[in-house]
C-alpha cells in the first residue's frame, strides 16, 4: 500500500494551526496516528504545562496506536520540561513508524529525539513537506536558532503608500475585514512594538480582539507613554533595537509585531531586523506630497541597496489586499 505522506503532513499542519494562539512559548505542533493510511486520531499542542501534540494524539488513539504510524510536524522532544518526553510516550504506545516534518533546533532535542526513536527500533522518516512546516513554525524555529523573536512588520496604507493624512489622521485607512485580520496577527504575536509618537497620536490599546475574546500581548513603547495612555501596562524602552530583541527573546517572546509608525518601521528595516512584512493595501489614494509615507524615514541611496523581498502570499481581505513578504 502506497501512503501519501505529503497529504498526511498537510493534515498535521492544519492540526497544528489549532494551537497557534495558546501554545507559545512552546511550538504549535500537530500530530496524527495513522493505521493503514487512515487517520484514526489527531492531537495538537495544549497550553504550556499541558500535553504536547504527540501525547494528545496517542491519548485519542488508545490501543489503535500499537503498530501504527505517527505523522508529526516537529521532531518529538526527548527531554523533561514542563511535561515528560514525547519520545518515551511514543515508544511505550507501540508506534512502529514516525514521519517528521522538521527537526527541532532546540539544543535539548536537535536530532536526539529521532535518534532515540531509531534506537528503539522505530522507523523514522524526516523532511516530509519540510518547507511548509518551516513556514508554519517560522517564529519558533527562528527563536530557537537565534535567541531572538521573529519580527513581523505590519503596515496598513493607501495604494500610494500613505499611512496618515496631512492632518495626522489615520483611522481608518483599511476596511473592517482587514482590521479583523490584523487582530489575528496580533493574537499570533506575544509582543507588539510601537513608537511613542503613535501612542500620543492614536492612543491605541494594542490588544487582540477576536470575537468575544481579548488577548493582551506584551506592549512595548519605544520612548515614553503618558501615565493615562491606554497602552499601559507596557514596557518603555529606548536604545539599540537589537538589544530590545535580545531582551524579548530572553522572556520567551517567539514573535513580535512591529506596528509603527513610519519612523519605527523604517528603523527596524534599516537595521535589517525584519523577517516578514504584512502589508495591507486599501484601494484609496492620498498623495505623498501631503500624506505621511509608510516608510518615510527609510533611505535607499541607490538601486544596489534596494531591499528586495519575496512574496509568499497575496490575497483579498474585504475590499483591501494583504501582501505577505519574506524579507
Amino acid at each position: 500500500m502506497t501512503w501519501n505522506f505529503s497529504a498526511l503532513m498537510a493534515e498535521a499542519i492544519l492540526e497544528g494551526d489549532k494551537a497557534r494562539l495558546h501554545a507559545p512559548p512552546n511550538p504549535w505542533v500537530g500530530a496524527l496516528v495513522v493505521v493503514d493510511g487512515e487517520v484514526v486520531a489527531s492531537g495538537h499542542t495544549q497550553a504550556p504545562g499541558e500535553s504536547h501534540a504527540e501525547v494528545e494524539a496517542l491519548r485519542h488513539a488508545r490501543e489503535r496506536a500499537r503498530g501504527a504510524t505517527m505523522v508529526v510536524t516537529l521532531e518529538p522532544c526527548c527531554h523533561v520540561g514542563r511535561t515528560g518526553p514525547c519520545v518515551e510516550a511514543i515508544i511505550e504506545a507501540g508506534i512502529t513508524r514516525v514521519v517528521v516534518g522538521v527537526l527541532d533546533p532546540d539544543p535539548r532535542v536537535a536530532g536526539r529525539g529521532v535518534a532515540q526513536l531509531r534506537d528503539a527500533g522505530i522507523e523514522v522518516q524526516v523532511g516530509v513537506e519540510i518547507e511548509a512546516v518551516r513556514a508554519q513554525l517560522a517564529a519558533y524555529l527562528w527563536h530557537r536558532v537565534t535567541g531572538r523573536p521573529y519580527v513581523v512588520l505590519k503596515v496598513a496604507a493607501t495604494l500610494d503608500g500613505v499611512v496618515a493624512m496631512a492632518d495626522g489622521s489615520s483611522q481608518w485607512i483599511t476596511s473592517e475585514e482587514a482590521r479583523r485580520d490584523a487582530h489575528l496577527l496580533r493574537a499570533q504575536s506575544q509582543a507588539i512594538v510601537v513608537g511613542a509618537n503613535t501612542v500620543r497620536l492614536d492612543d491605541p490599546t494594542l490588544t487582540a480582539r477576536l470575537d468575544d475574546v481579548t488577548i493582551e500581548p506584551l506592549r512595548v513603547v519605544l520612548g515614553h507613554a503618558a501615565a493615562e495612555a491606554k497602552v499601559r501596562p507596557c514596557w518603555e524602552r529606548q536604545g539599540e533595537l537589537g538589544m530590545l530583541l535580545d531582551e524579548l527573546g530572553e522572556h520567551d517572546i517567539l514573535q513580535v509585531l512591529v506596528e509603527g509608525g513610519a519612523a519605527v518601521a523604517s528603523a527596524f528595516l534599516e537595521a535589517g531586523l525584519v523577517n516578514h512584512v504584512v502589508w495591507y493595501v486599501a484601494p484609496a489614494l492620498a498623495g505623498s506630497a501631503t500624506g505621511r509615507g509608510a516608510l518615510a524615514v527609510l533611505s535607499t541611496p541607490s538601486m544596489t541597496s534596494l531591499r528586495r523581498s519575496r512574496f509568499t502570499d497575496v490575497r483579498r481581505v474585504g475590499v483591501d489586499v494583504r501582501m505577505d513578504l519574506e524579507v
